[in-house]
Order: C-alpha cells, then sequence, then structure tokens
C-alpha cells in the first residue's frame, strides 16, 4: 500500500548527546575530518549505508545504540573535543577578523546552484561545486557571507544506463526534513516567507531553508508550499529544467526574492546587512532591480539608484561563448515587469533596455542576462587569465572606441576547496609531516611555506601513498560498475568479470565532468586501434575511468556517452576502460585521487577554468590537459604535460580532432607511460614521484579556494564596500547627473591638434628620451575636470596598432583658448626600443568612477590630426 501522507520522525537524541545534533546540522561535518570520525563511529554500517550523511545516520540509529553511547565516556569525551572544536570555528577570530582595513560587514553571494555535499544535491557541475567551495572557502577564513540559492526538490538528475548504453535520468523527490536544513521562522514560529508578484494579480511564494556551510548560512528558497498554485509550487522543481517562463521564473525567484530572503534573515537573526553582493552568473542578475527598487522607495529616480546598486555590485562571468548566456523574449520580460506584476516602480522600458544586445550583431528582440549583470555591476571579472581575456573580447561591443585588454573585466582564477577534496589518506601523511594545526592552515589559507615541505617527504612514502589511493579506487570502480550493470538488466551470473576491472599497479587516467560537446568526451576514441594499444600494451598499459552526465536535452551529449559506453563495453578492453554513471560529489571525491593522470582535452578556449584537474593535483595527480583555463595559465612541464593544439582559423574541426587527438596518443605512449613505468636505482620511478612532489609544493598553493576568496576580498568585495559608502543618495544624484551631462555633450569633445617637441614623422629616437607632447582639444560644455586627457604609447604592430599600452594624463595649462578649447601638455617617454607609437584620447572622468571606460566614452585624433601629429617610429 501507498502511504497518503509522508512525515519525518527525528529521533530523541539522550541529553549527553545533543551536541551530535548541532554537529549534523552544521555542514562543517562534510569537511572536518574529525566530525566524520565521530559520526562512523556511532555505527560504521549505518555510516556507509547513510550516505556519510549525519542526519540520515541519526535518522536511523536505534535506540539502544544512542543510549549506549550515551554512557560510553571515552566517546563522550570526543563529542565534547569536537564539539568544543566548532565552537572554536565558528567564534574565533580567522584571516578576515585579522586584516587592518574596513573590509565589508558582509557579502550576499548568489549562485542558481551550489555544491556543498552529496547530500545536499543542489548542483549540476562545475558551477555550483565553485560556488559550493566558495561559501566553505569564504568560513575557513572568517569571511562573513551570506549564500543565497534555490532548493530544488529533484535536484538535477540521478543518471543511469539502458542496455545499450543510452543515458537514462530520473528524478527522486528530495524532502527538506531528512535534509541537513532548518527553516526561518518569524519570531511567532511561523515560518518565514516571501512573494513576487506575477501577471494576473496572481503570486509566487517561497519559504526559506537554512543550510549552516560552518560560519556561512546558505539561504535555500523553496516554492513547493501549499500557499502556491500548482504551477508556482513547480517553480523550483528541478535544475535547469523547463522551458523560458519556467526558467525566468527561476532567476526572477532567486534574484527578487533572493534579495528579499536576505533582508528577512538579516532582520531576524541580527546578522549584518550585506555592503556587497555578488552574482555568480546571470542567473541571479535581476537582484540588481530589487535593489534599485528598495532605493526607489526611499527617493532615489531610476539612474540615481542605478548608480547606488552599480557601486556595491560584483559580477562573475563563467561562459566563454554566447550561447552558455540565458537570453529571454523581450516580451516575456516586459510581461512579468510593471504596474500588473513585480517591481511596479520600476519603468519596464529602462528594465528593458539594461539586458538589450546593443551591439553590432545584437539580437533587439532578445533579453540577455549577463549584459544585465554587467550593467548593473561596477565590477565583474572572469574565472581565469585566459578566460579574463575571452570575456574582454566578447563583451567588448559594449564599450566601443576601447581595445579589448581596456575592457573592465578583471579575473580571478577559481580555486578548489583542499578540505573536501584530498583524500584522508594524503592529509593524514601532511599532518605526519608538519601538524595538523599548519596541516590544516596549508589547505584552507595556503602558503608555500607549508607546501614546501613536501619536499622532505620520503620518495618510498609517497609512492606508497600514490598505490594505495590508486587500489581505493579500484575497490570502488568495481563496485559501482557491478551497482550500473545490474541496473542495466545484468543478473549476477554474467558479472564475474568485474572482479578483474582495473589493476591496482596500472598507470590510472581519470577524464570526469559534464558532458557537452566542447568537452570533447569521445576525443580519445578518434583511433580506437590507438587507443586498445595503450590500453593493452603489454609493458606499459593505461586504464581509464570516465564518468559525466549529459544535459537532460542534449541528446548529443547522450550520444557521445552511449558511443564510449559501447567502446567500454568490449570484452577486449573492458578490464582497462570503464564508464561509471552518477558521476556526483561522492564519487567525485573517491576518483580525484585515485587517478594518476587528470585528463582535459575541450576545445580551446572554451573551458573557462576547469577545476577537476585541481582537486586531482591536490592528491599528487599530474594533469594531462590543452591549454585552457587554469592550465593554461600554470602549466609547467615540471608537473604535467599539454596537449597541442591545432585552432587556426582555417582549421577544419575534424582535422583539428584529428590532429589532437594523435598529439595526445603521442604524448601517452612517448612520454607519460614511460615516465611513470621507468624504475630508478631504488626500484622507484624517480621521475613520476618528484613531479608529484612538484605539482604539490608549487600547484598546491595555488589552486586553493582560499586563495581564491582571498583575491576576491582585496580585489573586488573590498572596493566595491568602500564604493558602496561612498555612494550615498546624495552622491549617487550627482553621478547620475554628471553621466548624463557627459553623455549629453560627449559629441562636442574633440582633439584637435596634436604636437611635440621634435618632427615625429620622420624621427629616430634613442631610448630614455623624453619628448615634449601638447595637445588642443574641445570640451564644448564640459569643463576639464570631466574629462581626463591622455597620451597613450607603446610598441606598435605593422598595422601601426598600440600593443602593451601605457597611458599617462595630460595636464590642462591656462585658460580656455578663444574659441573655447584647452591646451594640454606633459611628458613623453620613450621607454621601449623598436617600433613605438603613440597617440591621445579624451576619457570621462569623476571620482566615483571605477574604471575610465566606464561610460563607453573615448574621443580620439580625427584622421588629419593624427597625420600632422605622426607616429614616432623606430
Amino acid at each position: 500500500m501507498k502511504a497518503i501522507r509522508r512525515f519525518t520522525v527525528r529521533p530523541v537524541l539522550p541529553e549527553p548527546l545533543r551536541p551530535l545534533s548541532d554537529l549534523a546540522r552544521n555542514l562543517r561535518w562534510s569537511w572536518h575530518t574529525g566530525t566524520r570520525d565521530l559520526f562512523r563511529s556511532v555505527d560504521p554500517e549505518r555510516w556507509a549505508a547513510a550516505g556519510s550523511d549525519p542526519v540520515r545516520l541519526l535518522g536511523s540509529v536505534s535506540t539502544e545504540r544512542l543510549t549506549e553511547l550515551a554512557g560510553d565516556r571515552d566517546f563522550l569525551d570526543r563529542l565534547a573535543a569536537v564539539s568544543d572544536d566548532l565552537h572554536t570555528y565558528m567564534t574565533g577570530d580567522r584571516w578576515y577578523q585579522q586584516r587592518s582595513e574596513r573590509l565589508p560587514a558582509a557579502v550576499a553571494y548568489f549562485s542558481p546552484e551550489f555544491g556543498i555535499t552529496a547530500a545536499l544535491p543542489q548542483y549540476s557541475g562545475g558551477l555550483g561545486i565553485l560556488a559550493g567551495d566558495h561559501l566553505k572557502a569564504a568560513s575557513d577564513l572568517g569571511a562573513p557571507l551570506i549564500g543565497v540559492g534555490l532548493l530544488y526538490r529533484h535536484g538535477y538528475f540521478r543518471q543511469s544506463l539502458s542496455r545499450d548504453g543510452w543515458q537514462q535520468e530520473h528524478y527522486p523527490v528530495l524532502d527538506p526534513h531528512e535534509l541537513p536544513l532548518d527553516q526561518l521562522k518569524e519570531a511567532d514560529g511561523t515560518p518565514a516567507q516571501i512573494a513576487l508578484a506575477l501577471p494576473g494579480d496572481r503570486s509566487l511564494r517561497a519559504r526559506i531553508w537554512v543550510a549552516q556551510v560552518g560560519r556561512i548560512p546558505l539561504l535555500l528558497l523553496d516554492s513547493d508550499i501549499e500557499e502556491n498554485d500548482l504551477i508556482e509550487r513547480g517553480v523550483t522543481d528541478r535544475l535547469y529544467g523547463g522551458g523560458s517562463e519556467h526558467r525566468l521564473l527561476q532567476e526572477m525567484l532567486l534574484g527578487i526574492g533572493g534579495v528579499r530572503a536576505v533582508r528577512t534573515y538579516c532582520r531576524l537573526t541580527g546578522h549584518a546587512a550585506p555592503e556587497v553582493f555578488h552574482t555568480n552568473e546571470g542567473h541571479a542578475g535581476f537582484l540588481g532591480l530589487e535593489r534599485m527598487a528598495e532605493l526607489r522607495a526611499e527617493g532615489l529616480d531610476f539612474d540615481a539608484a542605478l548608480e547606488a546598486v552599480r557601486a556595491g555590485t560584483v559580477f562573475t562571468t563563467h561562459t566563454p561563448v554566447p550561447a552558455g548566456i540565458d537570453r529571454f523574449d523581450r516580451e516575456l520580460v516586459a510581461r512579468h515587469f510593471g504596474p500588473h506584476a513585480e517591481l511596479p516602480d520600476l519603468e519596464v522600458d529602462r528594465i528593458l533596455r539594461l539586458g538589450m544586445e546593443t551591439y553590432p550583431g545584437g539580437e533587439p528582440n532578445l533579453f540577455n542576462m549577463a549584459l544585465m549583470g554587467l550593467r548593473l555591476a561596477q565590477r565583474a571579472n572572469g574565472v581565469s587569465l585566459l578566460h579574463g581575456q575571452v570575456s574582454r573580447e566578447m563583451f567588448a561591443g559594449l564599450w566601443p572606441g576601447f581595445d579589448p585588454e581596456e575592457v573592465p573585466i578583471t579575473s580571478v582564477t577559481n580555486g578548489v576547496h583542499a578540505p573536501t577534496w584530498v583524500a584522508p589518506e594524503v592529509y593524514r601523511l601532511g599532518a605526519r609531516q608538519i601538524g595538523t594545526q599548519r596541516a590544516e592552515e596549508a589547505l584552507s589559507v595556503g602558503d608555500s611555506d607549508r607546501w614546501d615541505s613536501v619536499a622532505d617527504i620520503a620518495d618510498q612514502d609517497i609512492w606508497e601513498l600514490r598505490r594505495s589511493l590508486r587500489e581505493l579506487l579500484v575497490l570502488e570502480v568495481r563496485e559501482r560498475l557491478r551497482a550500473s550493470w545490474r541496473q542495466r538488466g545484468a543478473g549476477t551470473a554474467e558479472l564475474g568479470w568485474i572482479d578483474g576491472v582495473l589493476d591496482p599497479d596500472v598507470l590510472t587516467i581519470g577524464f570526469a565532468r559534464r558532458v557537452p560537446s566542447y568537452k570533447r568526451l569521445t576525443l580519445m576514441l578518434r583511433d580506437r586501434d590507438r587507443l586498445m594499444d595503450l590500453l593493452l600494451h603489454p609493458d606499459r598499459p593505461v586504464q581509464i575511468v570516465v564518468a559525466g552526465k549529459a544535459h537532460p536535452a542534449d541528446d548529443g551529449g547522450k550520444r557521445l556517452i552511449q558511443e564510449l559506453v559501447r567502446f567500454a563495453d568490449d570484452p577486449r578492453v573492458r578490464h582497462r576502460i570503464v564508464f561509471l554513471p552518477d558521476y556526483g560529489m561522492a564519487m567525485a571525491q573517491k576518483l580525484y585521487p585515485g587517478c594518476d593522470i587528470w585528463l582535459n582535452n575541450p576545445l580551446r578556449p572554451l573551458e573557462a577554468c576547469g577545476t577537476s584537474g585541481m582537486k586531482s593535483a591536490l592528491n599528487g595527480g599530474l594533469n594531462l590537459s590543452v591549454l585552457d583555463g587554469w592550465w593554461d595559465e600554470w602549466f609547467q612541464p615540471d608537473f604535467g604535460w599539454a596537449i597541442p593544439t591545432a585552432d587556426g582559423a582555417g582549421t577544419d574541426p575534424d582535422r583539428r580532432d584529428d590532429i589532437e587527438a594523435a598529439a595526445l596518443y603521442d604524448l601517452l605512449e612517448q612520454r607519460v607511460t614511460r615516465v611513470f613505468y621507468e624504475r630508478g636505482r631504488s626500484g622507484l620511478p624517480d621521475r613520476w614521484i618528484e613531479m608529484v612532489r612538484r605539482t604539490l609544493s608549487l600547484l598546491g598553493p595555488k589552486v586553493l579556494a582560499g586563495r581564491m576568496v582571498r583575491e576576491y576580498v582585496e580585489r573586488l568585495y573590498t572596493p566595491a564596500a568602500h564604493a558602496h559608502r561612498a555612494m550615498g543618495p546624495d552622491a549617487a544624484r550627482e553621478l547620475a547627473e554628471w553621466k548624463a551631462t557627459v553623455r549629453g555633450a560627449w559629441q562636442g569633445v574633440t582633439v584637435d591638434h596634436v604636437e611635440t617637441s621634435v618632427a615625429t614623422a620622420t624621427a629616430t629616437a634613442e631610448l630614455g628620451t623624453t619628448l615634449a607632447l601638447r595637445v588642443r582639444v574641445g570640451l564644448g560644455s564640459l569643463r576639464p575636470e570631466d574629462v581626463e586627457v591622455q597620451a597613450v604609447s607603446g610598441r606598435v604592430d605593422e598595422e601601426d596598432r598600440i600593443t602593451d599600452a601605457t597611458a599617462v594624463a595630460l595636464k590642462p595649462v591656462g585658460a580656455p583658448a578663444p574659441g573655447g578649447g584647452w591646451v594640454y601638455e606633459g611628458p613623453l617617454s620613450l621607454d621601449r626600443t623598436g617600433p613605438f607609437g603613440y597617440t591621445v584620447r579624451i576619457l570621462p572622468s569623476h571620482r566615483l568612477l571605477a574604471s575610465g571606460a566606464e561610460l563607453g566614452l573615448v574621443a580620439v585624433p580625427p584622421e588629419d590630426v593624427a597625420e600632422a601629429a605622426g607616429l614616432l617610429m623606430r
């Protein structure tokens, strides 16, 4: 019989065990070894059956066992020590509290997905895992973040395979009462709610669940409540599901509802109000509109409210291609805003302009969430150096007249939360080397001194560690592979071969990630004969573990998975290559440490960062990757290999794949396998061990999420907080009025004449020479304090384009000329040899601007003036 209603019955813990409840409700257990060991000792078998989830464990452990533990003095002493450690962690000063500058009182961090732990499946891939690692690292550093997301009742999806290798999706229902969550409640005990107005006098309501991620509260909005109609209840049904309107409602709930949830949380708990709002991708971009509506209610007009909101907003883009950006029909967006829907005090046409693709080739009838995110944020960044460059080129149309390198989008390279991803065996070896406290600090904050101690670990210890991790992975793979084949319909009698799958002494390659086409899951299959030779080599074999999910609507990705699975099903090689379905955090935490090589072969430059290889590196795995994302930035031959790319403009896609696959096979055959299997005098692979050592000591401190969050605090959050404080109502009105004035008068800004102290057209000057530059400009109705006149100089290419430019401000001289022109003068230093050139330009200038390019306005010399000034050459 089927129950008509379901309840979650929580255990009543004996008084001495009450601290277990607090430990289970704080997700720090997901990365704190001592807490996990304590829960494991409650009942090791039930701990494994509960998927290492303390909440599920406590819901299943017997009353007799709880009574026994309540009288176990050793257990109670351990419980007290772990509880005291959590209290110290939650209340003590950490890196953030030890800073001297005025840091933000709080930062609100919005993301459509968060990967904290497998026990809270609210993620699909890298974006969510990155967001989860961001919160955990902020907690370890003591940074006062508030996370904001949605609670998806079906999560993303669970993946299995059909008999013929086709991906199957399953959507189990998640009961929030069975998850490590607490409802946010009003003072009278009723659930706290937020509401959005919808067209047709409808409303979308959501309750607020709180996941405590160490020191960080993560607010998750849940629309599956009785107060909503059926359609509205389904808004938070699943991650990245549904049609356009469904996605739009999700993003409105995340952005607008998220701000309301933050205000509610701060009101009920006394948490400091955020000074900075960080939008992790464009999905949460509507948060800026809600904050503008708040300011409109306080008396600011649209333009002043926009400036006030921009000052305290940070926008991070994660996509390197326009196709990866959410875009909605303008009419659909317009219908959900205005007098009869949401944010009635904001003019709908002004809202729509924030998302307009105003650059050449843009779609005028689409609303672009990334463009809105950029226009509502004064500070923006990509997630690696290369991705920052790609983003500046992709969005350069918003700043016409500026070279891509001057587009105001910086980069902060992603990192990973080492305490989450480092295997316990690796951590114990480090703690034995430098002590527990220093090892924890090395993983959370990170500095090279602590990581340098890897040099002192004996070769034998490193090699034994790597083999033991490989052996653990082999056991995990066999267990998962057997479960997968049973789901595919195989009987026990058919599966005896699985006991011989993988070998703990064979070089092991890992490849696990989402399966869009650009990540090229099947590049390794390009020449199947060569791949078989690698897998079955008599002296230097390799074995490969593959995992990944395709989006439910992506049949192309599903076909790639099926192609790989069918190859892996071949009896000739199935002991050497496996595909594991249902890739998620629990699998990943076993996969990364156990692989010797982490393979990554995307189409360059379509991998914005790619953090899976970082997790492998923290466990001593070596990277074999295309130079894309973070690997382009930090690759050295000392600790890995770069797959050459054939990315010339005229290269046919099929030929490109052939070339790059051949390069991959060559690297594996001629270099990687030889280093792994080659033995020195000690009988150990000395060169391989040295590469592992360099991976840990050189890459370790760089790939940490702690390093990443410190960069966000220092380079983005703190400047944004200072700008927010400076942008009071009067300053916001002043800046908005000034911008309107400058935009209206800019057509009157001109560069009229340029001259130097030498005849520049034919001069050959010596290094170190300083020339006097004199420029006459027209400012129309603007004043000198409204602009900055710059000399921009540097080396020039064959087409006289300035590269590696340096800009120097010139100063006005005297009063305006009779015709209204102004004269500016300044030195021009010839500080580089070779072909050299300069130009002059005028930019808007105001103390409240974060960048001279912010308005997208620039005036340069017309052609006749430039020709008269000439170019300094040679």
